[in-house]
């Protein structure tokens, strides 16, 4: 399995070497986390005009959402004392745009964003989400040390080393959980009616982004986000385990996007020629991105399940792969986001995810604020919620094995001997 990792990769980067400048830079896997932070530091004001002027010459919409850009870096000539002035200046600026996928970080922030591209971090192993004002586990990862300490899916963080957390934004409960490898956090869980805290040692995460199983003959990968550098070679282990299946689903659901390299790769796997994705830039130019010839080609029966959180590179692998008709996409409409994000580091150690460009599907489709209707609708129930029934899983399964059977039997058709 090792050397087709290295084949097919070497390809990509090549493909992706081929590309405008501009759209090389959305490759962040192939560039260090050192290439990805900018140490120069610069004045507070300087950071400002320095967000200012990089978007104006790289946004993707070149009027700027129709206004006088230079009112900006006239408002704030002289206004900005500090980091946290020029976030909230910027920030403003950007509002502007009326674009919600363009937004600057801060320092805490970018290296957040780097930790996430780079699939590790430094904490207890637990994703976390609100709820109704509340922080509650939504996945304890296997074999980290949220697991070891016996949290479980469905409990509520109410403090965080004795300090109450309610109504506090994800981001700052993050930071608070993870640390130094080797330091202790102290996290009170609310489970039912119990209220209880434990002593967790932080260890260094390695973020897994594919879950791959067998059921019978049908093979089953999930993947939870494009964000991972490692996304690539992890899908490649999840092919190679479920290699021998008959059919395969493929799930994106609650997929929130991430690298396009890693939508472009995992679509060549199954898609070996024709264009991938259209990348429309600055002033209408185009670049149609083609797959390239590899040792592997992909051609079973499939399944891709979507719904409303499936969104940007999770759109781009289901969109080619519902054009070219390799799979039947099913569940629910997906969630519309066609842009596309450069990130650029800025001085200061910050970063600025900003839009330089929107993409089409194969077919020259723009699925910008309207998705990708599957082709077989099927939606939870309030009932199938409460008792956990993932009726899509198993509606995607049935279906399945029925194109699994009508594949053999046109099989045995064209195989049967003929008879003098």
């Amino acid at each position: 399995m090792k050397k087709k990792q290295v084949v097919i990769f070497v390809f990509l980067i090549i493909a992706l070497f081929a590309l405008n400048s501009m759209f090389m830079n959305f490759n962040r896997g192939i560039q260090s986390d050192e290439e990805m932070i900018n140490r120069e530091h610069v004045s507070s004001q300087k950071l400002f005009e320095n967000v200012w002027q990089t978007v104006r010459d790289n946004y993707y919409d070149s009027t700027l959402n129709s206004q006088l850009w230079s009112r900006w870096k006239d408002h704030y000539r002289g206004k900005i004392k500090n980091d946290e002035d020029a976030k909230v200046a910027v920030q403003t600026m950007l509002e502007s745009l009326n674009d919600p996928y363009s937004r600057y970080m801060n320092k805490a922030e970018y290296a957040e964003q780097n930790s996430s591209i780079s699939s590790k971090i430094t904490g207890i192993g637990v994703n976390i989400a609100a709820v109704s004002g509340k922080v509650q586990i939504i996945n304890v990862m296997e074999g980290t040390p949220a697991q070891f300490a016996n949290l479980q899916n469905g409990d509520f963080i109410m403090a965080i080393d004795g300090k109450d957390v309610n109504g506090l934004p994800l981001s700052d409960v993050a930071n608070m959980v993870r640390g130094p490898e080797n330091t202790f956090v102290e996290i009170t869980v609310l489970r039912d009616k119990d209220k209880f805290t434990k002593k967790i040692i932080r260890k260094e995460i390695k973020i897994k982004t594919v879950k791959s199983s067998v059921d019978k003959n049908i093979g089953y990968i999930q993947i939870m986000t494009f964000i991972g550098s490692t996304t690539p070679n992890e899908f490649l282990e999840a092919l190679e385990k479920t290699k021998k299946t008959d059919g395969l689903i493929l799930d994106l659901r609650g997929n929130t996007g991430g690298l396009l390299p890693n939508a472009i790769f995992i679509a060549n796997l199954f898609i070996p020629e024709g264009n991938i994705v259209s990348i429309v830039g600055r002033n209408g130019y185009k670049y149609d991105i083609f797959a390239q010839n590899t040792e592997f080609n992909v051609n079973k029966p499939m399944i891709v399940l979507v719904d409303g959180a499936s969104a940007s590179a999770s759109e781009i692998l289901s969109g080619a792969l519902k054009d070219y008709n390799k799979a039947k996409l099913l569940g629910s409409r997906t969630y519309g986001k066609g842009m596309v994000q450069k990130i650029i580091p800025l001085p200061n150690e910050t970063g600025l995810n900003l839009t330089v460009a929107k993409y089409l599907t194969p077919n020259g489709t723009d699925i910008n604020k309207k998705g990708i209707d599957p082709d077989i609708e099927v939606k939870f129930t309030l009932d199938d919620v409460k008792k956990q029934n993932d009726v899509q899983l198993k509606t995607a399964k049935n279906i399945l094995t029925e194109m699994i059977n009508q594949q053999m039997v046109a099989v045995n058709k064209v195989n049967k001997p003929i008879s003098e």
